[in-house]
């Protein structure tokens, strides 16, 4: 169970978020209203039926035909989409239903307020089975009323790993976008950061009761881990840490070995959109063998572990670290997707339209 400081959290983050907002963008486009609300969607969990929890964004009075499904990675949960500090700002979900996108950002199992299982048995197939029966959720109309003709999987960092495992398992989604991952990690700063950025999540008060097996962050470390400082702002990474989350240790580990370094994606036949940030300590560099100076240069490493169905995509976001997401220039990486959601995915925005 976890404590009450965390639900009271939560649920403070949850009603700070809900509700109706205007995002700004570029001179020249008109903003559409957006409409946010939460679900819980029953799953069937690796020790038993459980529930998956989430966050509908979307343009308000429309009903779209395309959702944008998005699975965090490890230590966060679905905050990382919308995270609390300027939300109309830095918050993935509201600026893509601000330009015409729907997207269910959902807390995978372990992490935020969906169900939390034995973290040794959640494993990479216990992860993708979650999404995968969300998926169908959502095609079905539970979320929102609204069945959805097309659903595209968006990872980010061990969420990638399980989005790309499930795509390659289940064949049920449109198109797949592969954020803060490439298929060489840096080892030594992956283990750096094990030993030091690191420790088990009972420790904090807000995770009192969690299993041994569960780890989170150390204060401080998410700053050297996920950001690269000069394009970052401190009050975001203040976010980030407030609202951090654990992670299942062998679900991670078994993430990283096949759902990242084992080449799962060879399995997916449906476009794939793959975007990094050029400082990304943890998948690009020397360490990684990644060159991730340019689109081109990641492109020419990472197509390779791709089949041609996959027409991959390669986007590098300067001057960002891991969480791309979460830096100053977000709004550039989110630009790039929506370009490939158009362009290659035919998804075009609804309910907004720009004006001229």
């Amino acid at each position: 169970m976890r404590t009450p400081a965390k639900l009271t959290a939560s649920l403070l983050a949850c009603c700070a978020l809900l509700g109706s907002a205007t995002v700004p963008t570029a001179a020249g486009q008109q903003a559409h209203p957006v409409s946010c609300s939460d679900t819980d969607l029953p799953v069937s969990g690796p020790d038993g039926p459980t529930t998956v929890h989430g966050r509908f964004c979307l343009p308000a009075g429309t009903t779209p035909r395309a959702v944008q499904l998005l699975v965090h990675g490890g230590t966060y949960n679905s905050a990382y989409w919308d995270i609390p500090h300027e939300p109309d700002r830095n918050s993935y979900q509201r600026d893509m239903a601000a330009h015409g996108y729907a997207t269910f950002a959902m807390d995978q199992l372990g992490a935020g307020r969906s169900g939390q299982s034995a973290s040794p048995w959640l494993l990479l197939p216990a992860a993708a089975k979650a999404v995968h029966e969300v998926v169908g959720h959502l095609r079905a109309g539970h979320v929102g009323g609204l069945a959805f003709e097309k659903v595209v999987l968006a990872g980010h960092s061990v969420g990638s790993g399980v989005v790309a495992a499930e795509a390659a398992t289940y064949h049920d989604v449109d198109g797949v976008i592969l954020s803060g991952i490439t298929h060489l990690p840096a080892v030594p700063v992956l283990a750096l950061g094990v030993l030091f950025g690191l420790r088990p999540a009972f420790t904090e008060p807000r995770f009192l009761g969690s299993d041994l097996l569960y780890f989170t962050t150390n204060p401080g470390s998410r700053e050297w881990l996920f950001y690269h400082r000069e394009n970052a702002d401190p009050a975001v990474i203040a976010a980030d840490e407030a609202t951090k989350d654990q992670v299942s240790v062998p679900g991670m580990g078994t993430v990283a070995v096949f759902g990242i370094v084992f080449p799962v994606t060879a399995a997916i036949d449906v476009p794939v959109f793959q975007p990094v940030g050029e400082k990304d300590v943890l998948f690009c560099g020397v360490l990684a063998l990644r060159d991730c100076s340019s689109a081109e240069k990641l492109h020419a490493q990472e197509a390779p572990y791709y089949r041609e169905a996959a027409k991959l995509s390669t986007y590098v976001l300067p001057g960002a670290g891991h969480s791309l997401a979460l830096h100053r220039n977000a709004a550039d990486y989110r630009e790039a997707t929506r370009s490939w959601l158009r362009g290659t995915l035919g998804l075009a925005p609804e309910g907004y339209h720009p004006i001229g």
